[in-house]
């Protein structure tokens, strides 16, 4: 199942990090929720292939780890999304569909 297109209605703002939303539940380990609004990634589907943080001419996203998550220990955090140039290269180059992108 692909990321929430309406994550922003169905899902609680739990805050930030680095900078960006983070949408809720989030339980670590095991439940990370959804990071960011503009470029948001669900962190409970991301598998940590890496193919946004190849395909973004803009460098939108860095790894960071997430130890004990039962899909990958680490995850595309979009730490620049205020830089997403919306080319969508991202959103659909995932093998996950874990990204959506969204115009403010």
């Amino acid at each position: 199942m692909p990321i929430d297109p309406n994550f922003k209605n169905n899902r609680k703002h739990m805050g930030k990090h680095e900078g960006h939303d983070v949408w809720g539940p989030v339980e670590p380990p095991n439940v990370l929720g959804i990071h960011g609004s503009i470029v948001a990634v669900d962190w409970d589907l991301c598998d940590g292939d890496g193919t946004c943080i190849d395909v973004c001419p803009v460098a939108v996203f860095d790894w960071f780890n997430t130890p004990g998550h039962p899909k990958s220990e680490k995850k595309s955090d979009p730490i620049r999304e205020p830089d997403c140039i919306y080319c969508m290269a991202c959103e659909t180059q995932c093998p996950e569909q874990a990204i959506k992108v969204t115009q403010p």
